[in-house]
């Protein structure tokens, strides 16, 4: 027996909600309008960290836009041969997400160990301005994702490359007390190199997390065996095999299966029963909510 759509009660559960488009098109402008000045700001103050924080600026505000154009993408109804519609561009936008982070963090390491070799003298005072502005901007950015529906990985992404700004800025303001204390020049791009090793671990996140869903895992939490034994121990099953359980995206679980029924069970009586077996297993051994199943007939 071949497995069947069975649409949950529920349905699919966490769609974007216009607050948060409203959230993410606010912060995005704050970090382009913010982005632009602490470019002049690195260039005429001399400070890698400064450029470095720019540079992630920048992958920032292409998040937030990859995120919008993602949200409006995903929402767009299934059609033609995209039975599931366009769901799944919010995982490639966490896969991008994290490349990105990826790539800037490395050519970070690379200037910075430059820097590290031959020092280059940097306005501190400059640099202690922007970096406190942009502590401020980015926990306003912060505040406003964390609010947002953030199950989503394509959110999700955008809020790490915001979040790890912030401790960027945090850093680079230390640096630059360090330096207006002791003129040590080297404290910058030290602050670079923090800052990059941030960008590698969230990078790493978002990188698992998509390939997971990409390569069609099983929910993080959820153990195949354990829904296969939970369904086969209601009363209509007499076998469960060929069970696949993985997520079409973020928050949406989807299972198959081959089920047999018990001898002398009518398969259309007990089809419905046989599917229900699938909804509390997958709901209870998941960490995300109960969306739309692929349950198997019975």
């Amino acid at each position: 027996m071949s497995g069947t759509h069975d649409h949950g009660p529920g349905g699919h559960t966490h769609a974007v909600s216009p607050n948060d488009r409203g959230r993410l098109i606010l912060g995005l402008a704050l970090l382009l309008a913010f982005m632009a000045g602490e470019m002049v700001a690195g260039i005429v103050g001399h400070s890698l960290a400064l450029l470095s924080d720019a540079g992630h600026m920048v992958t920032d505000a292409g998040a937030l836009a990859l995120s919008l154009v993602v949200i409006g993408l995903a929402a767009r109804p299934p059609e033609g041969g995209l039975t599931y519609g366009l769901r799944r561009t919010e995982i490639l936008s966490g896969l991008a997400n994290g490349i990105t982070l990826l790539v800037l963090a490395a050519l970070i390491v690379y200037e910075a160990i430059r820097r590290l070799v031959s020092p280059l003298e940097v306005d501190a005072r400059v640099m202690l301005g922007v970096a406190l502005a942009g502590v401020v901007v980015n926990l306003v950015v912060t505040w406003q994702l964390a609010k947002a529906e953030r199950r989503s990985l394509n959110i999700r992404g955008s809020y790490q490359h915001i979040l790890t700004d912030l401790y960027a800025f945090i850093g680079t303001a230390l640096a630059a007390g360090m330096i207006l204390l002791t003129g040590f020049d080297r404290a910058d791009p030290i602050a670079s190199l923090v800052v990059a090793g941030l960008m590698a671990r969230a990078a790493y996140g978002l990188l698992r997390d998509a390939v997971r869903v990409l390569l069609e895992a099983a929910p993080v939490g959820l153990r195949p065996a354990e829904v296969a034994a939970e369904m086969a121990a209601h009363p209509s099953v007499a076998n469960v095999h060929d069970l696949h359980v993985w997520e079409i995206t973020s928050g949406f679980p989807a299972l198959s299966a081959h089920v047999l029924v018990r001898p002398g069970r009518r398969l259309p009586r007990h089809a419905p029963r046989a599917r229900a077996a699938a909804r509390p297993a997958l709901r209870d051994r998941t960490h995300h909510p109960p969306g739309r199943s692929r349950g198997p007939p019975g």
